[in-house]
């Protein structure tokens, strides 16, 4: 026999093998041992049944499997071998029944290869579902997008793929679209698809300068659709919505993983050597969902105005331009679709002098009010208002009307509802609020202290800021505004548990760990508080009038400052064998890689941005899936395996991104500032006790070779990205097991990654995890992250005020840098009022 009839009509060769292996499924059904001697003698008299014959259908052949196995005595195996086919009918029945219902022969295709991936999931459920939701009225797509809601409504904590299921079907219905479109306009291959992007304005026209049609053809033969088998409903849904390239008419013209290699092909088409490999190596990453990119990259790498950075952080002087021109940047930062951090600490307060006369200055609140209007009035591409947040020191006289900007107590007149306020606390603050919150805590003008001791307070930390601040409050000539300690708690958290703000940043711990402290200073972070390198203020020095073509022109001069850019990615932990150094090492490399080239690739839409980030090239390697990660190692959030493991698995991390950056280092040189690092003298490694062997080595590579990146990790949010990856956000725990969301007029059920019984019980909820074990977690991890993490606190109405400052000062005390934001559950305003220790 050479052929088998199918039973759609379609011939194909004869494989023996095929019948064999329906034969051992058979056996292990009924749990009797099969052999290749048996599975040999039952194909034999198969055979044998049909011989003479040049073809046979495929009922005929399970006929003649059936009678071979009762004739060889098998009568339990036949059983099971009925019920299976039996089963493998009614399986195809119902993949016979969606197609014809909805007019698809293709759809049975995308049916049989769901039915092989998720064998415990009945598509009779689906069909079921399907009919109740159909009507007669509806077009072909429209019943496409029923049956895929039908598949997502399905999805429970008791079947849980179905979201996966889900994510299959809509990836088929988005390519027959998408092949529509191309078949409309003549595209018949990835490189027809760039020109014509190029020619339509949608591509950067660097990419076809950079790439000969030759390159561009090796890379298409990489791209992988089965990875998007990878998504999950929710992430295939955002990254078609939100990060391929759409037409002006709204058209989705870029699969996803055109997207991913179109970004993979920007990042590198500066590489001199090996360059379709490494192109290859970071479209691997991204497809795969090992590495995420930041949201700015994988939506603007490859067009036209390709800024790359999430985050941009500035100092703002104390003066009239200075201010301006710093709400000016935030603009063209916030119309690029950046983020920003704003260092407030060196304006003067309210009451404040102004060239001699006392009393004339408005103080920080009426800035930041311009501020809030800049972010409303200029938003990020359209797709959102912009966002800022903006930090003031703890000492500052204007911190109490600081701290309710965002309440909904107060003259409204000083409210700034749509910014970020954060606060810079020096070491004693929280020292003295554990000794005892009845102290005076003494508010000061940061512009009378330079006028009157001839130093900046904010430009010092530590015991020598300390020094300074007692040598003020004992100096009769500076203002001191007198308040409790118990109050300006008070207001800190009671804002807290109001509007989840301020954001905390801890000041010493971050420039007591700072790498660089030999060229700077760190004042602030950014607007998700992960980013602390070093920072300055830009200066106007001078205004000249020119004249070009006959006409008069004034230039401004200005001194630039350390204007700081964010360049981030993350790996997904959920989705790496952490226990796999050889993985981690891997996709670390390309992520730092990736990353550092972002440095010179990047659209800069503040000059002194891109001054400040060649001379540092700073980047954020992040994680996301941690809780995901934990989940899957079957380990309690609550437990100190939690911080042994965290402890193991950062300092991997840790060791694979410094390692990285040095070979980098080895290829292209070291950062400009690299003499009189901590990471030259070693002094990094000693701080953190890297000791291990592992350690001393890299330590003397370091030494010997620089470091390519002046800072190589932070740890992002990543609340949009990880749903990108079908992971869960940031270091963040989840929120449910299992909830519901409102998703395009529809009530639509979300789970945890890879929720199983076997990680059920390692999901907690995140407002349900005691945060003392959170903040434990956040200070095992920080000891080996050289900038800062968005860190957050989850409370409930249950939770005392007492308990959340226990809670800041022990992130205090433990060294960690930064807390984002304090997620409430609606605490009882009330408590507010009785504040104790």
């Amino acid at each position: 026999m050479k052929q088998v009839i199918k039973r759609n009509g379609t011939v194909t060769a004869y494989q023996p093998d095929k019948i064999k292996n329906a034969v051992s499924k058979a056996f292990v059904q009924v749990h009797q041992e099969y052999t290749d001697v048996l599975g040999n003698t039952i194909l034999s008299s198969v055979e044998a049944e049909l011989d003479g014959r040049d073809s046979a259908s495929v009922e005929e052949i399970q006929n003649a499997v059936e009678k071979s196995l009762m004739k060889e005595g098998f009568y339990d195996v036949a059983k099971a071998y009925i019920l299976y086919r039996q089963k493998r009918t009614e399986a195809r029945d119902v993949r016979l029944q969606l197609s014809s219902l909805l007019k698809d022969e293709k759809l049975n295709e995308v049916l049989f290869d769901i039915q092989k991936d998720f064998g415990d999931y009945d598509l009779k459920r689906l069909a079921l579902k399907f009919q109740s939701m159909d009507k007669e009225e509806l077009s072909s797509s429209e019943r496409m997008g029923v049956l895929i809601r039908s598949a997502e409504e399905l999805t429970s904590k008791e079947e849980p793929r179905w979201e996966k299921i889900a994510g299959r079907l809509l990836a088929y219905q988005f390519h027959q679209d998408l092949r529509a479109e191309e078949d409309k306009l003549g595209i018949h291959s990835f490189y027809d698809k760039i020109v014509w992007l190029t020619k339509e304005g949608y591509y950067g026209a660097y990419i076809l300068d950079a790439y000969t049609r030759e390159d561009i053809d090796t890379l298409a033969g990489y791209m992988d659709d089965d990875r998007d088998k990878l998504f999950a409903w929710a992430g295939l849904d955002l990254l078609l919505s939100r990060y391929v390239i759409h037409t002006r008419h709204h058209v989705r013209m870029e699969s996803p993983q055109e997207m991913y290699m179109g970004v993979a092909m920007h990042l590198g088409m500066n590489e001199k050597k090996d360059r379709l490999a490494i192109v290859r190596r970071f479209y691997d990453m991204m497809s795969l969902h090992k590495v995420t990119m930041a949201t700015p990259t994988l939506a603007n790498a490859r067009k036209p105005y390709h800024q790359l950075s999430s985050c941009f952080v500035d100092t703002v002087p104390d003066s009239l331009d200075g201010i301006y021109a710093s709400i000016s940047n935030f603009a063209e930062v916030s119309k690029f679709g950046g983020g920003m951090g704003m260092y407030l600490g060196k304006v003067r307060a309210r009451g404040g002098s102004i060239r001699g006369f006392e009393g004339a200055a408005g103080g920080v609140i009426r800035w930041i009010r311009v501020i809030n209007d800049t972010a409303v009035a200029v938003d990020q591409l359209g797709v959102r208002q912009g966002a800022a947040a903006v930090y003031l020191d703890a000492w500052h006289m204007d911190l109490p009307e600081f701290l309710q900007l965002r309440t909904n107590n107060g003259d409204d007149r000083m409210k700034a509802h749509d910014i970020f306020p954060a606060v810079c606390y020096p070491d004693l603050f929280w020292k003295m609020a554990n000794e005892n919150l009845n102290q005076n805590w003494y508010l000061m003008d940061p512009h009378e202290i330079l006028m009157v001791k001839g130093y900046a307070l904010e430009d010092s930390w530590g015991e020598e800021w300390e020094k300074k601040y007692l040598d003020c409050v004992h100096d009769a000539r500076i203002r001191k505004r007198t308040v409790s300690l118990k109050e300006i708690v008070r207001l800190i958290l009671r804002s807290a548990v109001e509007t989840g703000t301020p954001f905390a940043f801890f000041r010493d711990a971050v420039n007591r760990a700072n790498p660089n402290k030999h060229a700077g200073m760190i004042y602030c972070s950014n607007l998700c508080t992960e980013i602390a390198q070093n920072m300055s203020e830009s200066e106007i020095v001078s205004q000249t009038i020119t004249t070009e073509n006959g006409e008069n022109v004034i230039v401004t001069a200005t001194k630039p400052g350390n204007y700081v850019v964010c360049n981030l990615s993350s790996l997904c932990l959920g989705n790496i064998n952490v226990d796999d150094q050889e993985e981690l090492e891997r996709v670390t490399t390309d992520a730092i890689r990736a990353m550092d080239n972002v440095i010179d690739l990047n659209f800069y839409p503040v000059p002194a941005a891109k001054l400040t980030n060649h001379k540092y090239r700073s980047v954020g390697l992040g994680i996301s899936g941690y809780h995901h990660m934990l989940a899957k190692h079957q380990i309690k959030w609550e437990s100190e395996d939690h911080l042994r493991f965290a402890d193991k698995v950062f300092e991997d991390i840790g060791y694979a991104a410094i390692k990285a950056s040095n070979e980098l280092a080895k290829e292209r040189g070291s950062y400009s500032l690299f003499e009189g690092s901590e990471w030259q003298s070693g002094e990094y490694f000693a701080r953190r006790n890297y000791t291990s062997e592992r350690w001393q080595k890299l330590k003397e590579e370091v030494k010997k070779y620089g470091m390519r990146n002046a800072y190589v990790m932070a740890t992002a949010p990543t609340s949009s990205t990880s749903i990108l990856v079908g992971s869960s956000a940031g270091l963040d725990p989840i929120m449910n097991r299992f909830y519901l969301e409102e998703k395009k007029g529809a009530i639509l059920p979300r789970v945890a990654p890879d929720l199983s019984p076997k990680t059920w019980w390692y999901y907690k909820n995140a407002h349900e995890i005691e945060q003392i074990w959170s903040v434990k977690a956040a200070a095992v991890r920080q000891r080996h992250i050289d900038q800062a993490q968005s860190f957050n606190l989850w409370i409930t109405n249950e939770y005392k005020m007492s308990q959340l400052l226990r809670l800041y000062i022990l992130a205090d005390q433990l060294g960690v840098k930064t807390i984002y934001y304090v997620r409430s559950r609606s605490l009882d305003p009330s408590e507010c009022e009785s504040c104790s220790a």
